[in-house]
């Protein structure tokens, strides 16, 4: 007991799992993939009795040990593999008290493993209601296990988890029904050729494809003289496990579980009915998400405008406070200006996170998926495409990531490239400052226009994704064949602690993850905005003093200096150089360097041209207001237009503007080939859309 215990958390997906997870560990958690594999990773820290701690792994949802998918492998291997450092010391399998017969097939398969498992009978909070009396004791002993009847909603039975888990050696590892029961002729054979080796542990390797080291199945029959069955046969054997199993827990819950439906109200059949109709659905949906998009500009306006002040107060402070000279500069104008360009959208990007989550925990956004499987399959998708396609308004790279639940390749393959239509929260930053410069901040029918705005960039990026699915599906001549079917959670009211919890670690990866590439990208701009090569560069105040009068104020002349410094250095060559490709948009080449460096991802935007009028200015003016005081040097008057706006908008709402999302699909797909085309296909008709838009409007 000296040593960190290990917990594995499995369950099947809508059982509350998450809820379990973040109640045992709360903020002690962190999230990554799983070593060579695009699979998410949530491993968390929970304080036991005694001053002890439990290293808290939480396993993709699975619904079997049969696996189907790479989230379901992960679980079977990591149960397989006692060399394997993550090896639960024991195995926590969370149940929903509604759906115990399907969520028991699991956990008898675990304890077939031979690992102390404890069986978690969650969402307790809803027995009175729906009618259910549960038999505990008669419960723990025909499944050989400890129960702990779990409110994660209400935080009850959690301390109870914390003793059972600190106490696990005492669980019996007695499995609750034998496998070997459906032909034990063949698994006695089995046995016999491998004595040292758990039985159920044998038959998952022969029946899965799974990377097990110690017992390769293709081996079986040259190294024991075993003989294996065929495949077709082995699918049999596992139709008869599972009717077994079936038969077992059926036995088991009329002794132990009661449900009287006369006690029971559920109001979910009758919310299902508006929620998912098939024209009632979809005008709740928008204007769900009309009231999102409304609240983010209204309640966010108060936090953002105090960061916008605050940081443009500091940089002025380090200017005066600190000595003058090249390191001073670069704190100013480099990196306080660059960092204040993501920081002041925390607020809108923290509130965004705070209405998905809302939508998810409630259970509608599987409401929503189901709703949108009509219109999916219009397009040659599966219902599941929808997942990736509604979790890539977070970011682009797990949705790609989450594509990996569609079986069918071609569906899978369509869905990987369509996803970065999606708005993901890196356009955020760019969508937001260009809505405010050109978009009036005006009410119609009683809706604010810069929140139309937004949405509609929503529902354009959505929709593109939509639309190019379809032309794909026609493209792509690979037949294909499947079935949608999803799970309808309960209703429930969002849970405070997940909220938080969610909203706090996507915004901290959001900035943490921006804020590496905008900090390192705005060194390299002030370098090069603030150096220039040659005597035009370096005698930049001799030459625009004697082309001015002594009439001109000192102020202005202080301007003029840092603009000629500005376009005669490194950033401006390399600007100019540019420009040519980017004036037909209607933009000039300061924004055709934030354009360049954004590849690195789309928020740098922001930060780059935050960077660049930072650069040289002494005014306490915010990067907005430097924005809209910019003058076009081809077309005069003002450089950010309702034409170059909406020009500049709809560039970023179709261009592939992020090299981490080509990284991602490049490992998904295995080939250069896909991301390549997403590339050049993107960026060439975000750039004919852009030009088409400025040219008609202006």
């Amino acid at each position: 007991m000296g040593k960190q215990i290990n917990v594995s958390l499995i369950g099947n997906p809508n059982t509350g799992k998450t809820s379990v997870f973040n109640q045992l560990t709360g903020l002690n958690q962190q999230v990554g993939n799983y070593p060579g594999i695009t699979v998410e990773k949530k491993e968390g820290i929970c304080k036991l009795p005694r001053g002890l701690k439990a290293h808290i792994l939480d396993l993709p949802g699975t619904y079997s040990l049969n696996a189907s998918s790479l989230d379901e492998n992960v679980v079977i291997e990591l149960l397989l593999n006692k060399n394997d450092k993550d090896f639960p010391d024991v195995a926590v399998v969370v149940s929903d008290v509604e759906n115990l017969k399907r969520n028991l097939l699991l956990f008898t398969q675990i304890k077939d493993l031979e690992i102390p498992t404890i069986l978690v009978i969650n969402m307790a909070d809803r027995m009175e209601r729906k009618g259910i009396s549960l038999d505990i004791e008669v419960l723990e002993a025909k499944l050989n296990t400890k129960i702990a009847l779990v409110s994660a909603r209400k935080n009850t039975g959690i301390e109870e988890l914390k003793e059972m888990i600190l106490n696990y050696r005492q669980i019996s590892t007695e499995p609750c029904l034998h496998a070997s029961i459906m032909d034990p002729e063949y698994f006695g054979r089995l046995r016999k050729a491998f004595p040292n080796q758990s039985l159920y542990k044998l038959w998952l390797v022969i029946t899965q494809d799974v990377n097990f080291a110690n017992i390769n199945r293709h081996a079986l029959d040259s190294e024991t003289g075993f003989h294996t069955k065929s495949n077709s046969d082995l699918k049999r054997l596992q139709q008869k496990e599972t009717i077994l199993r079936y038969q077992f827990i059926n036995g088991l819950l009329k002794e132990g579980l009661k449900v009287d439906l006369n006690s029971a109200t559920d109001l979910r059949i009758r919310f299902d009915r508006i929620l998912t109709h098939r024209v009632w659905g979809y005008v709740i949906f928008f204007m769900i998400l009309l009231l999102i998009f409304q609240a983010i500009y209204n309640w966010s306006s108060y936090p953002m405008d105090f960061i916008d002040s605050t940081f443009v107060s500091l940089s002025e402070w380090t200017k005066d406070m600190m000595p003058e000279g090249p390191f001073t500069n670069l704190i100013s104008e480099g990196i306080i200006p660059g960092l204040g360009g993501i920081v002041i959208f925390i607020p809108q990007i923290a509130f965004l996170f705070f209405f998905i989550s809302i939508l998810e925990e409630s259970g509608y956004m599987s409401r929503v998926v189901f709703l949108m499987d009509r219109i999916m399959r219009r397009f040659g998708l599966s219902g599941k495409s929808v997942v990736p396609l509604v979790s890539g308004t977070a970011c682009a790279i797990p949705a790609v990531m989450a594509a990996r639940n569609i079986e069918n390749w071609k569906e899978r393959l369509i869905t990987i490239l369509v996803v970065p239509f999606t708005t993901c929260s890196a356009r955020l930053p760019v969508y937001l400052i260009i809505i405010a410069l050109v978009i009036p901040d005006q009410s119609f029918l009683g809706f604010n226009l810069q929140g139309l705005t937004l949405m509609l960039l929503y529902l354009l990026g959505f929709g593109t994704a939509i639309a190019s699915a379809w032309l794909l599906n026609k493209i792509l001549k690979i037949k294909s064949k499947s079935y949608f079917v999803i799970e309808m959670p309960n209703y429930k009211l969002p849970m405070v602690k997940n909220v938080a919890i969610n909203v706090v670690e996507k915004t901290k990866s959001f900035v943490l993850g921006a804020g590496k590439i905008i900090l390192a990208i705005s060194i390299i701009l002030w370098v090069l905005a603030s150096y220039g090569p040659g005597d035009t560069f370096n005698n930049a105040e001799e030459i625009v003093t004697s082309e001015y009068n002594e009439d001109t104020s000192e102020s202005n002349l202080e301007e003029e200096i840092a603009a000629h410094k500005l376009k005669h250095s490194y950033i401006g060559i390399i600007g100019r150089g540019i420009e040519p490709a980017v004036t037909p948009l209607g933009y000039d080449w300061k924004i055709g360097i934030a354009i360049v460096s954004s590849f690195a991802a789309r928020e740098v935007f922001v930060g780059t041209l935050a960077t660049i009028y930072s650069v040289g200015s002494d005014e306490e003016e915010t990067i907005k207001n430097r924005m809209a005081a910019e003058i076009n040097p081809v077309l005069g008057g003002p450089l950010f237009t309702f034409a170059s706006g909406i020009s500049l908008l709809l560039f970023y709402a179709f261009a592939m503007q992020c090299m981490s999302t080509l990284a991602i699909v490049k490992r998904e797909t295995n080939t250069w080939k896909w991301p390549i085309l997403q590339l050049v296909i993107m960026s060439a008709f975000a750039y004919v859309v852009a030009l088409i838009a400025f040219q008609v409007l202006k």
